[in-house]
């Protein structure tokens, strides 16, 4: 005897095997289909809306050359340039502490490649350290579906020793290191968690 789901579809044990699985697997915000950048900012209207801190993602400058209008009620840029190098991406206040960091991504499993990195954006945290800011990067190992926060501080040490040869940052590194950050629903990425734990520790 044969059963079919409403829809016609015939069933069968093994699509239903494969439905628990999909139940029962750990969902996180990348295979709910988001962009890391996009559940950073998602945490970040969490953190808004509760009160919790003021964390925003930086407008990167433009200079428009060339614009199109297809409609009078509409604009499409053809052509912009950069006006200057981006520093980080997000900055803001939490709990009295100035925050500036930088989040990025790799497909990488064993590292994290320094060419993520810039020398603008690694002077830049440099500045910010010196005026006693928090400054810190989230790395996303996107493979892996495991994020981390780094102390720029820990960041620019090994920044420097690409000199001897380094061109990526070992994963074991980082997991010493770091600061694993764990997924949740609301926020999406909570990396005040662990910026409390580095408050804590540098205490």
């Amino acid at each position: 005897m044969s059963f079919r789901y409403p829809n016609g579809q015939l069933f069968s044990q093994e699509n239903s095997d494969i439905e628990k699985s999909k139940i029962t697997k750990k969902t996180t915000f990348a295979n709910r289909g988001m962009r890391f950048e996009e559940a950073i900012n998602l945490s970040n209207e969490y953190y808004i809306t509760h009160d919790k801190a003021v964390i925003h993602k930086k407008p990167t400058p433009l200079q428009v050359v060339k614009v199109d209008y297809p409609k009078r009620s509409a604009a499409v840029i053809r052509e912009a340039y950069f006006r200057q190098p981006s520093t980080t991406d997000y900055n803001g206040v939490y709990n009295g502490y100035y925050l500036d960091f930088e989040a990025k991504e790799t497909k990488n499993k064993t590292s994290f490649p320094f060419k993520n990195f810039h020398p603008h954006q690694i002077e830049h945290m440099r500045k910010c350290i010196a005026q006693k800011g928090i400054c810190f990067v989230l790395l996303w190992f996107s493979t892996l579906e495991r994020c981390f926060f780094l102390p720029s501080e820990d960041l620019i040490f090994l920044w420097e020793k690409q000199d001897s040869g380094k061109k990526s940052i070992p994963l074991s590194i980082i997991e010493k290191q770091g600061i694993e950050i764990f997924d949740k629903i609301a926020p999406r990425v909570p990396y005040l968690d662990a910026v409390n734990e580095y408050i804590l520790k540098k205490e």
